[in-house]
C-alpha cells in the first residue's frame, strides 16, 4: 500500500541537473511483469572538459554509486559498466567517461508482486566530476514502473540509448590470459587461438584497463606486439602490482574508429613453454606453410588415413594404359577433391570460432550423427571393393576403379581421402594450424589449403611425372584380388567408427547405427539381386534401396538428439589390463596436484583418434609406463575431447593447438613440457626420469 502512497510524488523519469552534469534515471520498458526483469540506465550527460570515472579510476578519482530505496522483493543488480576511455591529466592517466557515461543496472521484480501495483524506484547517485579540479555531486532520482501480466513494449524513445550502451559494454571473457613478471615488467600475454574474437589483427591499438588499482601504472604506455599465437603487451608495475588482481577490460581499436571490449581475467605466472616438439609460438606465416606442407605429406603415413592409402595406391596402377595427360587429369581431379574438402572445413572451423564456439581441427568427429554416416559410407564401400554391389562408374571409382572411370571418381576419392585424414594431427601439422587460427581469413585459409596440398601431393606427382608411373606394377588379373582384399580396411574402418559412436552416445547410439548399417546393405542387396530382372523388378529393387538409404540418413542423423554417454575414463579404460589409472582432466584437479608439487602428465585424446590410440597402446598403457609412474609420483590425467568440451579446447589453445593428440608433462616447479604427437615408451622414460627423483620405496 505505501507503494500507491508514494505513487502521486513519484514522475515517469526524473532529472536532476546539478553545474557540471544532468543526470537521469531511464527504464527500458514502462511495463514490467511479476518474476520478470527490465534494465534501467543511470545517464550522465557531462559538461564538455569534464569526466566522471569507471570502476577503477585510475590514478586519483572516484567511480560513481547507486543507492537504491526499493520495495520489499525488489532488486537491483551491480553497475554493468561500458568500457572507459584513457584520460591524460598531465603526468597522470584517469579511467572514466567524457560527454556522456551510461550505467545499465537491472531490476528484477519478484513473481509474487501484485499485477497491476505500481514499483516505485528510488536511486541516490553520488559521482564525482572532474577537470583540472573535482567536484562531488549527487542527486536523488525517482521512477515508477508499471506492472502487468506482461511485460511492456520497449520504449522506442529510449532504445537508441540502451543499444549504445550495451555496444559499450565487454562483449565477452578473454581466456588463458596470463601475467608474468619479469626484468622489473609486467607483461600480458594472451593466446589467440583460444580467442578468435579478438581483432588484434590490423587494430590500430590495443590497450588493458586494469580493474583493480595499483595493478599496473595507469598512464605508462602499453605496447603491444603478436609473436607467434599470442598477443603479448608491456605493461607498468604499479604500487599494489604483486597483490593486485589481475583483471579488467582488453579494449581494442580498429582502423574504423570504433572499439570493442572484451573482459579478462589473468592467471599469474609463465604462458606455457612448448618443448619437446614444435609449437606455434614465434612462427611466420612462410614457416607455417611450410610446416602445413610438411605436416600434410606425414598426415598420409598416419594410421587414420590407412584405409584410403589403399584405395589410391590401387587407383595410380588402374589407369597405366591411359595416355600421360589423362593421369595428370587423374592428378589433378584427385587433389581437387583434396582442396575442396579442406577448404570448406577450415571455412566452416573459422565461421565457428569466429561465432566464439569451443571447437578446433577434427570437430566434425564430435558429432554422433557425422560418425554414423562416415560408417555407412566405408560400409557401403566396402561392399562395393568386395563385388557385393555395383554402384556404378563414379562411385566404383572411389573403390579404386580404372582411372578411366571418370575424373568425377577421382575427386571423390581426393575428398574422401581428406574427409578421413582431417580428424588426424601430424607432427608440424599442430604448430601450423594453431598459428593459422591467429590469422586473418584469407591467411588462415591459405595455411589449411597447404596442408590439404601436402595430403594430395605424393599421388599428384605420381601422376605428374611419368618416370614414376612407368615403375608402378602393370595392371593385371590380380587387381581384382587385391580391390576385394581391400574391402576389408574398409570394414575395419566402419567398425571403428561404430566403436566411436558407442563411446559418444552409448549403446543406444551404437543399436541405432548397427541397425541404419543393415538396412542400408540389405537395399542395396536387393536392389543389386534385381538388376537383371524385368522392369518392374528393377524398379522395385531401386526404391528397396532408396528406402534403405533415407532409413539409414535418418537413424544416422537421429543419434544426434541422444544424450553423450559419460566421458571414458582413464581407470575405466586401462585398468584391468595395466596398473596404470587414469583421473578424468579438470582445470581444477590439475591446479590441485600442482599446488601438491607432484608431477602429472597430461594426454588430450579422443576415441576417434587413432593415433591417439596407438600412442597409448604403445607408449602409456604399459606395465613399463605403470611402473615409470609410480615410482616418480606422476599424476596421469586424461581429457577425453570425443565429444565437445569447451574446456578441453581451451587447454590446447593455450599451446596453440587445434586438435589432439596433445601430450604436456608438469614437473614440480618447472614450465610444463610438450611431448612430441608420436609418442614412443623411450620419449616418456627420458621426460619422466630427466625431470624428478624416483621416490623411495617403502
Amino acid at each position: 500500500m505505501w507503494a500507491l502512497l508514494l505513487l502521486p510524488l513519484l514522475a515517469a523519469a526524473s532529472e536532476v541537473t546539478t553545474e557540471h552534469v544532468t543526470a537521469r534515471l531511464v527504464a527500458e520498458r514502462d511495463r514490467i511483469a511479476p518474476g520478470t526483469s527490465v534494465d534501467l540506465a543511470l545517464v550522465l550527460d557531462i559538461q564538455p572538459g569534464w569526466h566522471t570515472y569507471w570502476r577503477n579510476p585510475g590514478d586519483s578519482g572516484e567511480s560513481p554509486r547507486i543507492d537504491w530505496t526499493l520495495p520489499d522483493g525488489v532488486t537491483a543488480s551491480e553497475i554493468r559498466w561500458p568500457h572507459p576511455e584513457l584520460i591524460r591529466v598531465g603526468p597522470l592517466a584517469n579511467y572514466g567517461y567524457s560527454g556522456r557515461a551510461l550505467h545499465l543496472v537491472s531490476l528484477a521484480v519478484p513473481p509474487d508482486w501484485p499485477a497491476g501495483t505500481p514499483v516505485p524506484i528510488r536511486a541516490e547517485a553520488h559521482w564525482l566530476v572532474c577537470e583540472e579540479h573535482c567536484i562531488p555531486e549527487s542527486g536523488i532520482l525517482d521512477l515508477t514502473l508499471e506492472t502487468a501480466g506482461t511485460p511492456g513494449p520497449m520504449d522506442p524513445e529510449v532504445a537508441d540509448l540502451f543499444d549504445v550502451a550495451r555496444s559499450s559494454l565487454p562483449e565477452g571473457e578473454v581466456l588463458g590470459a596470463r601475467v608474468v613478471e619479469g626484468d622489473g615488467g609486467l607483461g600480458l600475454s594472451v593466446p589467440l587461438a583460444e580467442n578468435p574474437q579478438l581483432p588484434v589483427r590490423g587494430a590500430v591499438s590495443v590497450w588493458f584497463f586494469a580493474g583493480s588499482w595499483g595493478l599496473i601504472e595507469h598512464a605508462a604506455d602499453q605496447p603491444w606486439r603478436i609473436g607467434g599465437n599470442r598477443l603479448e603487451m608491456d605493461l607498468t608495475p604499479g604500487a599494489m602490482a604483486a597483490t593486485a588482481d589481475p583483471e579488467g577490460v582488453l579494449v581494442v581499436a580498429g582502423p574504423d574508429g570504433g572499439s570493442r571490449a572484451f573482459s579478462l581475467v589473468a592467471e599469474r605466472g609463465s604462458p606455457p613453454v612448448s618443448t619437446g616438439s614444435t609449437g606455434g609460438e614465434g612462427l611466420s606465416l612462410p614457416v607455417a606453410l611450410v610446416f602445413a606442407l610438411l605436416g600434410g605429406l606425414i598426415l598420409n603415413l598416419m594410421p587414420c588415413v590407412f584405409p584410403v592409402l589403399a584405395i589410391k595406391a590401387l587407383s595410380l596402377t588402374s589407369g597405366q594404359d591411359e595416355g600421360a595427360g589423362r593421369r595428370a587429369l587423374h592428378g589433378l581431379a584427385y587433389t581437387g577433391g583434396v582442396l575442396l574438402f579442406f577448404g570448406l572445413l577450415g571455412a566452416l572451423l573459422l565461421a565457428l570460432r569466429a561465432g566464439g564456439a569451443a571447437v578446433g581441427w577434427g570437430f566434425q568427429l564430435q558429432s554422433p550423427s557425422f560418425v554414423a554416416l562416415m560408417a555407412d559410407l566405408f560400409l557401403v564401400i566396402g561392399l562395393s571393393l568386395a563385388g557385393v554391389v555395383t554402384l556404378g562408374a563414379r562411385l566404383m571409382a572411389l573403390g579404386g576403379g580404372r582411372t578411366g572411370s571418370g575424373l568425377a571418381g577421382a575427386f571423390g576419392t581426393g575428398a574422401l581421402a581428406a574427409l578421413v585424414a582431417a580428424p588426424c594431427t601430424a607432427p608440424f601439422m599442430g604448430a601450423a594450424l594453431g598459428y593459422a587460427l591467429t590469422l586473418d581469413w584469407s591467411e588462415a585459409m591459405t595455411v589449411i589449403l597447404v596442408l590439404g596440398l601436402g595430403l594430395a601431393l605424393p599421388f599428384l606427382v605420381l601422376t605428374l611425372v611419368p618416370a614414376l608411373a612407368r615403375r608402378l606394377p602393370r595392371p593385371g588379373p590380380w587387381m581384382e584380388i587385391l580391390k576385394q582384399g581391400l574391402a576389408f580396411p574398409m570394414f575395419a574402418a566402419a567398425a571403428w567408427l561404430l566403436w566411436v559412436l558407442s563411446v559418444q552416445t552409448g549403446p543406444q547410439g551404437l543399436a541405432l547405427g548397427l541397425t541404419a548399417m543393415l538396412l542400408l546393405a540389405f537395399g542395396l542387396w536387393v536392389r543389386e539381386r534385381t538388376l537383371l530382372g524385368s522392369s518392374r523388378l528393377r524398379r522395385g529393387g531401386a526404391a528397396t534401396a532408396l528406402v534403405g538409404l533415407v532409413a539409414a540418413l535418418w537413424l544416422g542423423v537421429s543419434t544426434e538428439g541422444l544424450e553423450t554417454s559419460a566421458v571414458r575414463s582413464g581407470a575405466d579404460a586401462d585398468e584391468g589390463r595395466m596398473s596404470l589409472i587414469a583421473e578424468p582432466y579438470s582445470a581444477g584437479r590439475l591446479a590441485e596436484i600442482r599446488a601438491e608439487g607432484r608431477p602429472v602428465l597430461v594426454n588430450m585424446t579422443a576415441a576417434w583418434c587413432i593415433t591417439c590410440l596407438v600412442n597409448e597402446r604403445v607408449a602409456l598403457v604399459t606395465a613399463a609406463t605403470a611402473e615409470l609412474f609410480d615410482a616418480h609420483g606422476v599424476v596421469y590425467l586424461k581429457g577425453d575431447w570425443t565429444n565437445r568440451d569447451p574446456s578441453i579446447t581451451r587447454y590446447l589453445a593455450g599451446f596453440g593447438r587445434t586438435g589432439v593428440p596433445l601430450y604436456v608433462y608438469y614437473a614440480p616447479g618447472r614450465e610444463p613440457r610438450v611431448l612430441p604427437q608420436i609418442l614412443t615408451p623411450g620419449i616418456v622414460r627420458d621426460v619422466v626420469a630427466g625431470s624428478a627423483e624416483p621416490i623411495p620405496s617403502h
